[in-house]
């Protein structure tokens, strides 16, 4: 299973989301909680094109997106095939 991590903040709706799904799918995840920390949001946002919002999800070195996304490639059914 390739390494999954999310940029989260603690009390963020969409991270909370994003986080559920990863879970219920028992996938482990290592979780960046940057609440706060420019420095650590301007590292985030390199690594994903510019954008600053959270979550921030990687699964491998593919920069999936934030939590629609996600639930998005659920839906479609296109998940479980990046995280085998």
């Amino acid at each position: 299973m390739p390494k999954v991590e999310i940029y989260t903040w603690s009390r963020c709706p969409f991270c909370i989301r994003a986080k559920g799904l990863l879970t219920k799918k028992g996938v482990e995840f290592t979780e960046y909680c940057i609440d706060g920390d420019e420095a650590a949001r301007d590292a985030m946002s390199v690594r994903a094109n510019g954008r600053r919002s959270v979550p921030q999800i990687f699964i491998g070195d593919r920069h999936i997106g934030g939590c629609d996304d996600l639930h998005a490639l659920e839906s479609a059914g296109e998940l479980d095939p990046l995280l085998q």
